[in-house]
């Protein structure tokens, strides 16, 4: 790269398409997110109509083929996307994730052609709301300990087991099921260890509702949070994604781009409270002059910039390197992760601190940006697993570091 073309070169909007994505997401959070996000966080509502403007956007089908309804962008767009709204309302945000993400992205990236032509239309218009369901009531990490099972019998798999802390799991208040679910199960064993395949279950399917709304969540209160239970599920053969005993595949070829678009929430949780703290330090002024010329606020100001700015400058630098058609860079994904959830918490702590007071109250988004920031270290992969995996990857690395 030249002289030149290094200095008109932007990490966080590589080309015009990104840029203009940035701009229109942008305007769209100002406009439609921003207005309702305290209201629908006090009423632990999801904004269904909302979250349906998404796919006029192409945002709910962002890294989808065009030829199934999708926007066909990359990793740097959905980083884009889930920072700029994640500025706003990181509930809602949380609910995107799950279905642009977890579901049209993993049915995307694992199945077949007559599958993806079934389902990702809808979920790329927001006719339909997708989840993906891994966790059980005593089973998170550890996904090779679940208890959900799937027989197969006929022409259709018997599927049984509870998943629980599922966004869009449902989406209202009288519990009604997403329209279609990506569900992990065991089917059988192989050489002494399960074999975990994938399932899509929809909407209608005999045997498969909500069993409770999770409510008072700390935060992400604009997305729900439900029980999903499967008894005697019947679910058609034709609704197995790859073959059986697959899942970890799909589940490694989807994982970095959750785990990366979950870190871009935390660029954003960190950039508001940035943004808020900012602005608070020169508007209130103590013993006569601003905040902002006192040491200590300077010092929260100061790290918090370049936490940010660290934190981003790495976010976006994995996205370009990021290849969607592919699995291979887990080390940088469960990196950013690690990172930035971790700094977007210590941000918002600091906003709050820095405005006191009213940093404390709901009327002040630093509040609620505080609480929602909390998730990160635990959804997608806890902190502890991450340094697990990273720790892991390393003893493979040989000559990394020389």
């Amino acid at each position: 790269m030249s002289q030149l073309d290094f200095k008109s070169f932007d990490l966080f909007n590589p080309t015009e398409e990104h840029k203009m994505l940035r701009e229109t997401v942008k305007n769209f959070v100002q406009e439609e997110v921003e207005p309702q996000a305290l209201e629908y966080d006090r009423k632990e509502l999801f904004n269904l109509p909302l979250f349906k403007k998404l796919g006029e956007l192409g945002l709910l089908g962002i890294t989808v083929s065009s030829d199934v309804g999708g926007s066909e962008m990359d990793s740097i767009a959905a980083v884009i996307a889930h920072e700029e709204i994640s500025a706003s309302d990181p509930g809602f945000c949380l609910a995107y994730l799950a279905h642009a993400m977890l579901s049209a992205n993993n049915i995307s990236a694992n199945a077949s052609a007559e599958q993806k032509k079934r389902w990702l239309p809808k979920l790329c218009s927001g006719e339909w709301v997708g989840a993906m369901a891994m966790s059980e009531p005593d089973v998170g990490t550890d996904v090779l300990g679940m208890s959900t099972t799937a027989e197969l019998k006929g022409d259709s798999y018997i599927l049984n087991g509870r998943k629980m802390w599922i966004t869009n799991g449902t989406v209202d208040e009288n519990k009604t099921p997403c329209d279609i679910v990506l569900v992990y199960a065991k089917t059988g064993e192989e050489k002494g260890r399960a074999k975990v395949s994938t399932f899509v279950v929809e909407k209608g399917f005999e045997g498969f509702y909500v069993g409770q709304k999770i409510k008072d969540k700390t935060g992400m209160r604009g997305s729900n949070t439900a029980e999903l239970v499967f008894e005697n599920c019947k679910v058609p053969k034709a609704n197995l994604i790859g073959s059986e005993g697959e899942s970890m595949l799909h589940m490694m070829r989807n994982l970095e781009i959750e785990r990366l678009t979950l870190a871009a929430m935390s660029l954003g949780i960190a950039r508001r409270s940035l943004h808020e703290m900012n602005k608070y330090a020169t508007q209130r002024e103590a013993f006569g002059k601003p905040l902002r010329k006192f040491g200590q606020i300077q010092k929260y100001i100061a790290e918090s910039y370049a936490d940010y700015m660290a934190a981003r400058t790495y976010v976006y630098d994995t996205a370009r390197r990021l290849d969607l058609s592919k699995h291979g860079n887990r080390l940088d994904s469960d990196g950013v992760k690690l990172v930035a959830s971790t700094m977007g918490k210590n941000v918002a702590d600091r906003a709050m601190q820095v405005m006191g007071g009213y940093g404390y109250v709901g009327e002040y988004i630093v509040e609620r940006l505080w609480r929602d920031a909390k998730l990160l270290e635990i959804g997608g992969g806890t902190i502890e697993a991450h340094q697990k995996n990273i720790t892991g990857d390393l003893e493979d690395a040989g000559d990394l570091f020389l």
